[in-house]
């Protein structure tokens, strides 16, 4: 289903029309044969655990405002997606954050705006200033066992997951 719809060919202003194109209704230019192919939103964040502690950021904007999560955001194109998750953890947080591996993939879009592919890096923090900056209202480090309301479907999953 498309995020939104669109009405004109970018190329050329045409009217788009709905056309079956490799065996999917897509919208396409009838003039000059721009065709529209809904890509996936990928977005990449970090866990980081220390001294059995997580690194969490306050959500400052819907959905879920005033929940928390891992630093996280989406990934630009041609983007790394492991650079990405390194800095949203920067951009969150203040803290300069290495990745070391891919810990998870989360699928499936859990709202409107929201991504369809998550990316989950364990990482460990080199450097940095704790701090809450870009869209997090505040960010923090908390026990395993004590979490604060977590934001998402996939960051609960996440937590459940990891051995404490």
């Amino acid at each position: 289903m498309p995020s939104r719809q669109f009405h004109y060919c970018p190329i050329c202003a045409t009217p788009l029309q709905k056309k079956i194109v490799l065996g999917e209704e897509r919208l396409a230019c009838p003039s000059c044969g721009w065709v529209h192919y809904e890509d996936p939103k990928v977005a990449a964040g970090v866990l980081v655990i220390e001294a059995e502690k997580a690194l969490l950021v306050k959500r400052v904007m819907e959905p879920f405002t005033g929940l928390w999560s891992i630093p996280a955001g989406f990934v630009n194109a041609f983007e790394d997606p492991a650079r990405a998750a390194e800095r949203e953890c920067h951009e969150e947080t203040g803290l300069i954050a290495q990745v070391d591996h891919l810990y998870l993939m989360e699928t499936g879009r859990e709202h409107p705006r929201g991504a369809d592919i998550l990316l989950i890096y364990s990482a460990s923090i080199r450097g940095g200033e704790l701090h809450a900056a870009d869209d997090a209202a505040d960010a923090g480090w908390f026990s395993l066992d004590a979490l604060p309301p977590l934001a998402f479907a996939s960051t609960q999953r996440l937590f459940t997951q990891i051995p404490h």
